[in-house]
């Protein structure tokens, strides 16, 4: 754990410097009709609506600037919660790449590749299996999100996937980093215990190092009645966690 504290007081320093200039967003976006007929989308699973009101989908997007005609890369889309709603967003004019590493021998093809190939969200939605540290998208993406699993990212592996981002993005595009909240001075040391949460200042030191500025920061998912000293999967918790969601972008 001394490692990760060592790692963290430096974030601490970086982060803070970064902040001078970032936005703390508290209030509410406007939110416009695009996004309002993204989430009434019908194709969209019950069990994903019925998680609306605790992940806060429409100022997700409005937040992250994802709109009609946007290209979006989605690192590890899981169940495709984001993926579906992205689709409907971006429309006919826009691009969702969902990247996901390829699953092992014998194991059963992600989530994502069903969502693909589904005639919904086939059009504009394009499954991406393979490495992540070396993923690419055919053309320069607007946005670039991951939600609830930067903290499961392999500590080697998020540097170059933190360069991968970076090198995908359009100069002045944005990169999302939405995940649940540990208690800030205990850097990777929530995630390597099995708790999926990550000090917020660690991620910031990670992707500030791939040439990211962080602009802002959303308290939208805050949840001061999570002590963040649990498992994420904690029945109490209802996974309504502490959530932090970071905004960096691309310099222009």
């Amino acid at each position: 754990m001394r490692k990760s504290l060592t790692i963290t007081a430096a974030a601490v320093l970086l982060a803070t410097s970064a902040l001078a200039t970032a936005a703390i967003s508290q209030n509410r976006l406007p939110v416009s009709a695009n996004t309002k007929a993204a989430l009434a989308d019908a194709a969209r699973p019950q069990a994903d609506k019925d998680r609306d009101a605790v992940r806060e989908p429409a100022e997700m997007l409005e937040y992250a600037g994802i709109k009609r005609g946007s290209i979006v890369a989605e690192l590890i889309p899981g169940g495709g919660y984001f993926t579906r709603i992205f689709s409907k967003a971006v429309g006919p004019t826009g691009h969702v790449y969902a990247f996901n590493n390829a699953p092992a021998a014998g194991r059963p093809a992600p989530a994502i590749a069903a969502i693909a190939a589904d005639a919904n969200y086939k059009d504009n939605v394009t499954a991406v299996l393979g490495p992540l540290p070396e993923m690419k998208a055919p053309k320069p993406v607007d946005v670039v999100w991951t939600s609830q699993n930067y903290h499961d990212l392999p500590v080697a592996a998020r540097g170059p996937i933190n360069d991968a981002a970076f090198k995908m993005l359009k100069p002045g595009g944005t990169y999302i980093v939405l995940d649940h909240a540990a208690i800030v001075g205990t850097g990777t040391y929530a995630a390597e215990t099995g708790k999926h949460r990550i000090d917020e200042n660690q991620v910031k030191l990670e992707v500030l190092k791939a040439g990211f500025k962080l602009v802002g920061e959303n308290q939208i998912l805050r949840n001061p009645a999570d002590a963040r000293t649990s498992t994420v999967f904690e029945k109490a918790l209802g996974r309504d966690t502490d959530q932090f969601i970071l905004k960096f972008q691309k310099p222009r």
